[in-house]
């Protein structure tokens, strides 16, 4: 469905008289935000914006299109889309206050180095003043950024709303098997490179065994379809049509065999390439050549993993010479955080000092220094292979990579609970 198609169907639906008015929803909370603000009343104010935005905004929106649509919009295309909406309001009002925090603790920072070169106290009240203002300068930004945020996630819903239903409707007048398939298969393409590397090996993988390396529950989770479909669409077979009853044979053969084969290749050869994360020479990683999966599973760009552990550095000094000091990443997407971590407690030298054998010292590192959980199966396989298949020659006895979705345990307060369980030798 075109962007102008679902730009010019909503004004039919929705108009701008159904929600409240912005600054109505938006001040109560935000006169709370002011240059003194701090970090916690900050996430505490974004929780009652995040909780005010769903009621006057996204649960207006819907209720909206349920009147509209009637049957039509249907109880699963509902509930996708409050999540889909929950998730990117969550995301941008996120964004929005990170942002505000940083500029609120660089300001700080700023006026402290410019105190220390101050001479008089006339000096000193007229750096104060200017950071002063600036502070409440980004307080007013802050606050109509957020309107804005607003504005744009009302816009949002509105669209979301209408692709989803006007593409469920589109998708029910399909009626043959070939049109359905297809539909998957655009999405499909893009879990290969996921699977092979969570599951590839050094045998020959081809079209002809692709299903025989990946769990089928896995396969569905992260595809929509089942093995069993991904046979049908590669060998055919016979298959019932449900408008006509009769029973009717699919040929298959919808996957290009050669191209199919050739692209594995490349992407294996890729891997194996791309394993050794400790040359510092190689520019790109792996993960430039996997896609995001679409359960949100994004996967943080290098530089920005980089930029991470630099100001974790920074903020501890010395903390990757201390060969007690643990690190994790509780909802691992790629690996790529714990692998930064592990370069630099390889590369101190006062690691390499305890431990001048490398096998010895990563070992160490391992084995005591370095944790984290998966949320799902694929990601946990992927992880694995990218975290420990730096070098054939060098056999990791121990790690602490484990699968575990810590939101679902975050969210039930029993995060801590469960941490204990996974690593119970660190005695937490």
């Amino acid at each position: 469905m075109s962007k102008e198609t679902v730009i010019g169907a909503v004004p039919g639906l929705f108009g701008p008289k159904i929600y409240k008015p912005i600054d109505k929803i938006l001040i109560p909370i935000l006169e709370y935000i002011d240059p003194d603000t701090t970090a916690e009343e900050a996430d505490n104010c974004l929780e009652k914006l995040e909780k005010t935005v769903h009621k006057e905004i996204i649960d207006v929106a819907i209720s909206r299109g349920k009147e509209k649509y009637g049957a039509d919009f249907t109880k699963s295309a509902k509930n996708a889309v409050s999540s889909q909406i929950t998730n990117s309001m969550k995301e941008k009002l996120r964004y929005t206050f990170d942002n505000f925090k940083i500029d609120q603790s660089s300001n700080e920072t700023d006026r402290n180095n410019a105190l220390i070169t101050a001479k008089t106290e006339e000096e000193r009240w007229i750096i104060q003043e200017k950071f002063d203002q600036r502070a409440q300068e980004y307080v007013d930004t802050f606050r109509e950024r957020i309107k804005d945020v607003v504005e744009e996630l009302k816009t949002e819903c509105e669209e979301t709303i209408v692709t989803r239903v006007e593409t469920d409707i589109r998708q029910t007048k399909k009626n043959t098997i070939e049109e359905s398939v297809r539909d998957h298969l655009r999405g499909f393409s893009r879990t290969i490179p996921s699977f092979l590397m969570a599951y590839g090996s050094d045998h020959e993988i081809t079209l002809a065994n692709f299903d025989q390396i990946v769990p089928d529950d896995v396969f569905l989770e992260v595809t929509g379809i089942t093995l069993e479909n991904f046979r049908f669409l590669r060998d055919g077979g016979t298959y019932r049509n449900d408008e006509t009853g009769e029973e009717e044979f699919f040929k298959g053969k919808l996957f290009d065999e050669i191209v199919f084969n050739d692209s594995i290749k490349v992407f294996l050869a890729l891997k194996k390439k791309l394993a050794n994360y400790f040359n510092e020479e190689q520019i790109e990683d792996i993960f430039d050549y996997i896609p995001n999966l679409r359960n949100n599973q994004i996967f943080t760009p290098k530089k920005v993993v980089v930029q991470m552990v630099d100001l974790l550095e920074k903020e501890n000094p010395g903390c990757f010479d201390d060969p007690d000091k643990t690190f994790a990443d509780l909802y691992m997407k790629s690996g790529l955080y714990l692998t930064e971590i592990v370069k630099r407690l390889y590369r101190s030298e006062k690691l390499k000092a305890l431990y001048p054998d490398p096998g010895e010292r990563l070992n160490h590192i391992f084995a005591n220094q370095v944790y984290g959980l998966a949320p799902t199966e694929i990601i946990y396989q992927i992880t694995l292979a990218f975290i420990l298949g730096f070098k054939d020659d060098v056999a990791i006895e121990k790690h602490n990579i484990k699968l575990c979705d810590a939101l679902k345990y975050a969210k039930k307060g029993t995060l801590e609970g469960e941490l204990r369980k996974l690593f119970p030798e660190r005695n937490l």
